[in-house]
């Protein structure tokens, strides 16, 4: 079966996964004669609820502060079975203590859901937290509420790469973590391929995901795990984050850095860019769109690992190891490109214009079948969106793709295209891929490995209308889609982390900037072309 366990951790991670688990409920189908693009048994484990019927619930594990679940209950509809004041029996043994705290009521969305409703739509005001456009049902277990810290909380802030490595330090001593509640959803796979863990980066919970990662390699020596870190650069565009925080973040990013990349298959550090293609509108100031983005192109780009089509699919370990062809390189970019498709009405209209010979040229570089991409761009394909951290102190207006000339060497590169037209171009572009896997490739060459599935991507209600169509509308909800997103690992890791070395090492203590700094320093040449071991040129870059 291959199954995927979900590690969750804080806030920003949780509206990450709640886009993400809202898709794949989405490819559930309900006729006997209509089989699903995906297999479902790999994120979703089955189980009988309170009522005796069949439920499938994600396997995943969520931690978040106290007060960052908002409305959403311990117990749901599928286990509502337990008396006033008894507490599941899955979760604990032993004796319990009853911490009570105000009821934030359910948002109208989520009332319309429970009384099987047409919800109302969403928008930045009434998405107050993450569980206010949640689609799912969790088991209990998943639930994890850590009450040692509240939700943004001024007078015991969750900020610092320490305080998340001491809480995970406390709670692990007094629970064990893994054992009380990862394990349990490890035990029921029948053959896991891996875990992915989305946690922040720049903030406590990538410490509290460090010593994580620890744990589960120690046990779990050879499983591929993915690590989504997202970083909050947007807080600096809306006007909410001083230099001093900037630097703190920073700080904390490279600790954490150092410290996944040991343990992790694939590290993706991501953050929504200052500067977007026309037809993506968002408010940068609101998670629930941020995220959004974001989830687009993860879930994208990971569809392989769960696809039914033998032709398109591929485990979590054959994306890390193609990623990291050349050794240590385990760092990914993550990117993703979008164009608006217009209705055959549309083009006969616009045919001859302006518009729509622009639009022509958009659609060549951003709206192709993945193999026919690679196969025209052997050195990598570089696409309209790219998620990659700046690393920067003070706020620096990046784009999207970058243009020729600021493009990195691309060491390997995860190439996945959704909804695209298969013609005889792309299948034979797609044969002439399977062909070269089985050459060997020099080390100056791209390592690039392609998908594709006609599945697209689903615009739910739960979605914020971000994208746009050619006229600057936002797509309709109930719609879908075409996307290709990519992962890569390149060059330019090897600038960003020097960079990093040199703008966090006067806010490190001296017992520690030297051995951080190192560590930096190792990483930084795994991605630097034409470097070797006895050569220190460009040291201090």
């Amino acid at each position: 079966m291959h199954e995927i366990i979900t590690l969750q951790l804080g806030q920003q991670s949780n509206y990450l996964a709640t886009h993400f688990w809202n898709t794949q409920e989405s490819y559930f189908t309900y006729s006997e004669d209509q089989e699903p693009a995906i297999n479902h048994d790999i994120h979703w484990r089955p189980g009988i609820g309170a009522d005796g019927t069949e439920t499938y619930m994600p396997r995943t594990v969520i931690y978040d502060l106290k007060g960052g679940f908002g409305s959403m209950a311990k117990t749901n509809a599928l286990y509502n079975d337990l008396e006033e004041g008894q507490t599941p029996q899955a979760l604990w043994n032993g004796p319990t203590v009853l911490q009570k705290q105000p009821a934030i009521p359910q948002s109208a969305y989520q009332q319309s859901l429970d009384a099987g409703l047409e919800p109302p739509p969403l928008t930045t005001d009434t998405v107050r937290y993450w569980s206010d456009f949640n689609r799912v049902f969790y088991h209990p277990r998943s639930v994890v509420q850590l009450n040692e810290y509240e939700l943004n909380s001024s007078i015991m802030p969750f900020e610092r790469y320490a305080t998340g490595e001491d809480l995970f330090a406390s709670l692990d001593k007094e629970h064990d973590l893994l054992d009380r509640d990862l394990r349990p959803f490890i035990e029921e796979a029948d053959q896991m391929q891996g875990i992915q863990v989305m946690t922040g980066l720049d903030d406590a919970w990538g410490g509290f995901a460090a010593k994580y990662l620890e744990r589960i390699r120690d046990e779990y020596g050879k499983t591929a795990m993915f690590v989504w870190g997202s970083e909050q650069e947007s807080a600096i565009r809306v006007g909410g984050l001083s230099r001093e925080k900037r630097l703190l973040r920073l700080a904390n990013k490279a600790r954490t850095m150092t410290e996944v990349y040991k343990y992790a298959s694939v590290v993706v550090p991501f953050t929504v860019p200052a500067t977007l293609p026309g037809s993506v509108v968002l408010d940068a100031g609101s998670q629930w769109h941020n995220t959004a983005l974001s989830a687009a192109a993860i879930e994208s780009v990971t569809l392989p690992s769960r696809l039914r089509d033998p032709a398109n699919r591929d485990t979590m370990g054959t994306l890390a190891d193609t990623l990291n062809a050349m050794g240590k390189q385990n760092v990914a970019s993550l990117g993703m490109s979008f164009a608006p498709e217009p209705t055959e009405e549309e083009d006969v209209v616009m045919e001859g214009t302006q518009d729509f010979r622009q639009r022509q040229l958009l659609n060549q570089k951003s709206s192709r079948h993945a193999a026919v991409m690679a196969k025209e761009n052997p050195e990598g394909v570089f696409l309209d969106i790219n998620f990659t951290p700046t690393d920067q102190l003070d706020y620096v207006r990046r784009g999207g793709g970058g243009g020729d000339d600021d493009r990195p060497r691309v060491f390997s590169q995860v190439l996945t295209s959704r909804g695209y037209e298969v013609d005889e171009q792309a299948q034979e572009a797609k044969e002439a891929e399977e062909d070269e896997r089985f050459r060997r490739r020099s080390s100056y060459e791209t390592v690039m490995r392609s998908y594709h599935t006609p599945l697209r991507f689903p615009l739910l209600d739960s979605f914020p209308q971000i994208f746009r169509d050619d006229s600057g509308e936002p797509l309709k909800r109930g719609g879908a889609i075409n996307v290709t997103s990519s992962l890569s690992t390149d060059a330019s890791v090897h600038k960003r982390l020097k960079s990093l070395r040199t703008t966090v090492g006067r806010s490190i203590g001296l017992e520690d900037r030297e051995q951080l700094g190192n560590e930096l320093a190792e990483m930084a040449d795994e991605y630097h072309e034409g470097w070797s071991s006895g050569s220190d040129d460009g040291d201090d870059d």
